[in-house]
C-alpha cells in the first residue's frame, strides 16, 4: 500500500490545527482534508515526527481510530479504512436522511446571520469550480454550516460521524466533469428554501443534492471498474 507523501512536512499539517489539538484529532483532521488517503500506510514514527509529539499519544491515537474503523490491518501495518460499495450505499442512505432533517430544521431556526453565512459561501464558492480539491473543502463547510443552522446539538454530532466516513472515500464526487457547477446550483436552491423558511423544500432539496452526488459517485465507480 503508498504510503502518504512524505514531502509534507510537519508545519503543512499542524500549521492549521494549532498546537492545542491532540494527536487523535491531527491524524483525524489529515484523513479528512485528503492528506492521508485510503489505502495509505500510517507509520507511527513518520507521524510522531510530522506532528511533534512523542510515539505514545499516537499509538494510542492510531488504535482508537482503528476501533472507529477509520483504519484497518494490512499485515502488521495500518493504513486508512476505505468503503465497498455496500458500505457507501448505507452511508448515503443515512446522509441523505440525517442532512434532509438538518435543512429542515435550519429553515425553522437559523439565525438571519446564519442565512447571510450560507449566502455568502454559495456566492463564493462559483469561483471553485475549475478545482474540485478546494471545492470539495469549501461543500464540507457549507454542509457543517446547515448542521450547525440546525440549532440541534444531537443531530450535529451524528453528522459530524457520517461526514468523518466520508473521508473514507477515495475521491470526490466534485471531481466529475460539470459536478462542481451542479453543485453550487443545488447550494443556491437549498439556500433560498432556509431563506424562506420552507423546510419542506429544503428537505427536498437537501435530500436530492445527495442523491445527485450518490449518482455521480456511482458513475466515477463504474467507469473506473472499467
Amino acid at each position: 500500500m503508498p504510503v502518504a507523501n512524505n514531502a509534507l512536512n510537519k508545519s503543512s499539517l499542524t500549521g492549521s490545527a494549532g498546537p492545542h489539538k491532540d494527536a487523535y484529532s491531527l491524524i483525524l483532521d489529515a484523513i479528512d482534508t485528503g492528506i492521508y488517503r485510503p489505502g495509505d500506510r500510517l507509520v507511527e514514527s513518520e507521524l510522531a515526527e510530522r506532528f511533534g509529539v512523542s510515539r505514545t499519544p499516537i499509538r494510542e491515537a492510531l488504535q482508537r481510530l482503528e476501533t472507529q474503523s477509520m483504519l484497518t490491518r494490512d499485515g502488521r501495518s495500518l493504513i486508512v479504512a476505505s468503503l465497498d460499495h455496500n458500505q457507501m450505499a448505507d452511508l448515503y442512505v443515512v446522509r441523505t436522511e440525517l442532512e434532509g432533517l438538518a435543512a429542515r430544521l435550519a429553515a425553522r431556526h437559523a439565525t438571519p446571520e446564519e442565512i447571510a453565512v450560507l449566502r455568502g459561501m454559495v456566492e463564493e464558492d462559483r469561483a471553485l469550480v475549475d478545482d474540485p480539491d478546494a471545492l470539495s473543502r469549501a461543500n464540507r463547510r457549507f454542509h457543517k454550516q446547515i448542521h450547525l443552522a440546525s440549532h440541534n446539538r444531537y443531530l450535529v454530532k451524528q453528522l459530524d460521524l457520517v461526514h468523518r466516513s466520508m473521508a473514507l472515500l477515495a475521491t470526490t464526487s466534485l471531481a466529475a466533469e460539470g459536478r462542481g457547477e451542479e453543485a453550487i446550483a443545488e447550494h443556491d436552491t437549498i439556500v433560498h428554501a432556509i431563506e424562506t423558511g420552507d423546510g419542506a423544500a429544503a428537505h427536498a432539496a437537501l435530500s436530492t443534492h445527495i442523491s445527485k452526488a450518490f449518482m455521480t459517485r456511482l458513475k466515477i465507480d463504474a467507469e473506473n471498474d472499467r
